[in-house]
């Protein structure tokens, strides 16, 4: 497993599945063109490039072109890497037939291709800030009533809503976004602030 510090964007699950085989990273699918009038997701693609930056790694058709540039429309070019898998002409093994372009999209490469195109883009060698922080678990959002408890998604939203997240989070999704951007004590501090106020 590599381990990346930026939010790795790619298109569909698919590419998800496959970078998660090979990367220790966060990473968020845009579902295609989905990601252009999805305003939550947006808010929450700027908000995690603002945090640790992105790392955008699309198909190399003109679908994935057109989504890169969408996402360079939204967040500051400081904030984004770009990594690109070369043209690889085939079909991806579950699907029947090639797509339009007939070439290979990031589920249908070889883990060493995305690899080469990761140290092209300079993200393997960048410095990833280990800490021994603590995490934010599942146990936590049980233990402050944000999950499994009555009236938790009443106060799952207040929290969202406090920090200026997408109320369609599942509860993996939050834990996955709070520990990017929160340490634990913030977390709690949040927290606390949503039950006082």
């Amino acid at each position: 497993m590599i381990k990346i510090d930026r939010v790795v964007i790619v298109e569909g699950r698919y590419d998800k599945i496959k970078l998660a085989s090979i990367l220790d990273a966060v990473i968020i699918e845009t579902e295609g063109f989905g990601i252009f009038n999805d305003k939550e997701k947006q808010k929450l693609i700027r908000r995690l490039a603002q945090t640790k930056g992105l790392l955008i790694l699309t198909d190399s058709d003109s679908a994935g072109f057109k989504i890169r540039s969408f996402i360079k429309g939204i967040v500051p070019s400081e904030q984004i890497k770009h990594a690109y898998i070369p043209d690889i002409f085939g079909k991806e093994k579950r699907k029947t037939e090639a797509s339009k372009e007939g070439k290979l999209g990031v589920e249908g490469v070889k883990p060493q291709i995305i690899i080469d195109a990761l140290e092209k883009a300079g993200v393997l060698c960048e410095e990833i800030q280990e800490t021994d922080r603590k995490q934010i678990t599942k146990l936590d959002l049980y233990e402050d009533g944000l999950s499994g408890k009555q009236n938790s998604d009443i106060l799952r939203k207040k929290l969202l809503l406090h920090l200026d997240l997408p109320e369609k989070l599942t509860s993996n999704a939050l834990i996955e976004v709070l520990n990017t951007f929160l340490t634990y004590e913030e977390y709690k501090k949040a927290v606390e602030d949503i039950k006082n106020g």
